[in-house]
C-alpha cells in the first residue's frame, strides 16, 4: 500500500495577506525526515489544489481513494496529518482520520467539461 499527503502551498494558501494562516512547510518536511515517513508515504508541496474558498488545503491520497482538508489553521492540524501519515505506516487503509482533522474533511467535486458533441435539451 502507498500514500500521498499533499499540502497546498498555492496562491491562496498560507498567504498572510489575504487573512490565511500559515502553512508549517518546514515543519512538515522536518516531521516527515524524522518520522521516516517519504518510503511509505510520500510529501508533496504543491501549488493550488482549489478550491481556494476553503484555504489551506491538503489531500491524502490512498488506494482506497481522496481525502480533502480544508480550513486547516493551526498547527495542531499539520500535527494530525503526520500522525495520519505514521498510523497509515502501521494499518494501511484502516488508518483512521484523527478527530481533529474530522470537521475539515470536505468533498470536492469534480469539474463538469461539457465536448461540442455533448448538449443538453
Amino acid at each position: 500500500m502507498s500514500a500521498r499527503v499533499v499540502v497546498c502551498s498555492g496562491c491562496c494558501c498560507g498567504n498572510l495577506d489575504k487573512g490565511h494562516n500559515k502553512v508549517p512547510i518546514d515543519f512538515l518536511k522536518a516531521a516527515w525526515e524524522e518520522n521516516g515517513l517519504e518510503e511509505s508515504v510520500k510529501l508533496t508541496i504543491s501549488g493550488c489544489l482549489g478550491p481556494c474558498s476553503m484555504h489551506n488545503v491538503s489531500l491524502l491520497k490512498t488506494d482506497e481513494g481522496l481525502t480533502w482538508l480544508g480550513e486547516l489553521s493551526h498547527e495542531e492540524h499539520y500535527d494530525a496529518i503526520v500522525s495520519w501519515a505514521r498510523d497509515f505506516i502501521q494499518f494501511d487503509n484502516k488508518a483512521k482520520l484523527p478527530d481533529s482533522l474530522v470537521p475539515h474533511q470536505f468533498v470536492r467535486f469534480e469539474e463538469v467539461v461539457i465536448t461540442e458533441h455533448e448538449s443538453y435539451m
